[in-house]
């Protein structure tokens, strides 16, 4: 097929048909625009009227002055903080044995070690911080074994003192042992 259009006549087309085209994006994008426009004016005036009201509210809370409390609110609110007083203080002169400590006593023992039992000791009454201690009663295959086992344990910051009495050492094999350990 011959084309028959000059040259300079289908370049003004093809520049009429780019305005054009420029044209009609602006128009698609303002009627866009509009349309997100109205869309989004209903919620923007609902809680512009939201927030209104909000500020009315506080500004007439602030305005408001505190009753002030009488004898008996004073007197409950004391007792309370004394209540709770005693329980904080229950609590933290109170020593459990934790989660880390057990797991510290686990992971510091070897795979030949049986470990039979493990008991706290609260200790007397009138120095309950000293007396405590915790004590491991279990079975060792070796002499060799029950000592790197109470090595570990020292080398642990968890404890303060590890006791292993000599008279665990008098078998030489499948010793039963115990051991005291004092916390940190």
């Amino acid at each position: 097929m011959i084309n028959l259009i000059p040259n300079q006549e289908r370049k003004e087309m093809a520049k009429s048909f780019y305005y054009k085209l420029v044209i009609l994006f602006f128009i698609i994008c303002s009627f866009s625009f509009f349309a997100i426009t109205i869309a989004i004016l209903p919620s923007y005036f609902l809680s512009s009227v939201k927030n209104n009201i909000l500020d009315e509210k506080l500004q007439a809370q602030k305005s408001e002055s505190v009753p002030l409390p009488d004898q008996n609110v004073i007197l409950t609110i004391k007792n309370l903080n004394k209540e709770i007083d005693i329980v904080e203080n229950a609590e933290n002169s109170k020593f459990v044995v934790s989660e880390k400590v057990i797991n510290a006593i686990i992971l510091k023992k070897m795979l030949k070690i049986k470990i039979t039992d493990i008991s706290y000791d609260e200790g007397s009454q009138s120095s309950p911080a000293q007396d405590k201690k915790i004590i491991i009663k279990g079975i060792a295959p070796s002499r060799e074994v029950l000592l790197l086992f109470r090595q570990a344990l020292q080398s642990d910051v968890t404890f303060k003192q590890v006791d292993l009495p000599i008279s665990n050492f008098v078998k030489g094999s499948n010793i039963g042992f115990s051991l005291s350990l004092i916390p940190a």
